[in-house]
C-alpha cells in the first residue's frame, strides 16, 4: 500500500522542501492589501516582513477548497491513500473543512484528515514522522491514529518584541498595548494544542527567555516524563530574528547538548498576529532523534 503524506506551507515546509523528502505541501494564500499572494510562491518570508512593516493589511485565509481537492486528486492517481495534515482546528476551519470534504464518496477510506492541533514547527515535526510512519508500511488510518493520539506531546512558547499587532488583531485592547508598551512589557504566549494562549510576563528579553527556557525544561521533565530530553525533538523558532534565535539555540544547547535543537522561522500565520521580533522554543515528544 502507498500512502501520501500532505500538508501545507503553515508547517513551515515549502514545496521545495517537501520535494526534497517525498511529501506534498499546499501554499497558504494571504490576502495583502486586497491583493491574493501564495505562501513560498509569490511571498517569502523577506518581503512579508517588508509588507508588515509597511502597516500592509493583512488578512489570513485558509488554503482554498479548489486547491486542495486538485491536491488530492493528483495524489490518489498515484497513491492508494492520502494522509493531509492541515492547521490546528482551534486556529483555523481547515481542518474541520477537509474532514467534511474527506466524507465524500469520492475520498472515503482513501483520504485521512488528521486534526494535529498543531502550528508551525511542532506542525513540521508531525509531517516528518507521518513520513516515516508510510515509509514503515502503516496505513493511512495508523498514521491518523497515531498523530492525533500525540497531538498534544508537544509545547512552544514565544516572546513577542511588540505589542503592535497583538492590538492590530484585537487580541488585547488599545489601553492594554499602550501601557504594557511604557513598561517595556514583554509577553510570552504558549500554544499547548490548539490556541494561542497567554503564559507569563517579562520585562526584558533577557527574564522572557529564561522563562522559557525553565518552562520547556519543566515540561520535558515533568508532562514527558522525560529529564534528559533523549525522547524530544526540541527547536528554536523566531519571526525575522535569526541571530538572536542562534544565541537562544546555544542557551537550550547549555541545557541539552546531546540535542539535535533545530532554528526555523515561525510561521507566517503567526507573524500576523505577533510581528516581527520574536524568539520562540519549543519541546515535542517523538520516536525522531532529528528531523
Amino acid at each position: 500500500m502507498s500512502v501520501a503524506i500532505l500538508t501545507d506551507t503553515n508547517s513551515g515546509i515549502t514545496p521545495e522542501e517537501a520535494q526534497k523528502r517525498g511529501i506534498f505541501s499546499i501554499p497558504t494564500p494571504f490576502y495583502i492589501n486586497d491583493k491574493l499572494y501564495y505562501e513560498s510562491v509569490d511571498l517569502d518570508h523577506e518581503k512579508f516582513y517588508e509588507l508588515q512593516a509597511a502597516d500592509a493589511e493583512i488578512h489570513t485565509s485558509m488554503p482554498l477548497v479548489g486547491d486542495v481537492l486538485d491536491e488530492w486528486n493528483k495524489l490518489l492517481k498515484d497513491y492508494d491513500e492520502v494522509v493531509y495534515i492541515p492547521l490546528s482546528s482551534g486556529l483555523s476551519s481547515s481542518c474541520e473543512t477537509a474532514q467534511m470534504l474527506s466524507e465524500d464518496d469520492d475520498y472515503d477510506g482513501k483520504v485521512f484528515v488528521v486534526n494535529n492541533r498543531r502550528i508551525s514547527v511542532t506542525m513540521r515535526l508531525s509531517v516528518v514522522e507521518a513520513k516515516a510512519l508510510a515509509d514503515q508500511g502503516k496505513s493511512g488510518a495508523e498514521i491518523k491514529e497515531y498523530l492525533e493520539k500525540t497531538a498534544g506531546d508537544s509545547s512552544i512558547y514565544i516572546t513577542l518584541n511588540t505589542l503592535k499587532y497583538l492590538k492590530k488583531g484585537g487580541r488585547i485592547t488599545p489601553a492594554a498595548a499602550a501601557i504594557g508598551s511604557l513598561l517595556h512589557i514583554k509577553p510570552i504566549l504558549t500554544i499547548q494544542g490548539d490556541k494561542l494562549d497567554k503564559f507569563a510576563m517579562a520585562r526584558t528579553m533577557k527574564q522572557a527567555k529564561q522563562m522559557m527556557l525553565d518552562a520547556i525544561k519543566k515540561d520535558t521533565e515533568e508532562r514527558f516524563k522525560d529529564p534528559d530530553g533523549s525522547g524530544c525533538v526540541m527547536s528554536i523558532a523566531h519571526t525575522n530574528n535569526r541571530e538572536e534565535a542562534e544565541k537562544f539555540r546555544e542557551e537550550l544547547l547549555a541545557i541539552y547538548p546531546d540535542r539535535q535543537v533545530i532554528i526555523d522561522e515561525l510561521s507566517m500565520v503567526i507573524a500576523c498576529h505577533v510581528g516581527p521580533g520574536t524568539l520562540a522554543v519549543t519541546t515535542s515528544k517523538s520516536f525522531l532523534k532529528e528531523i
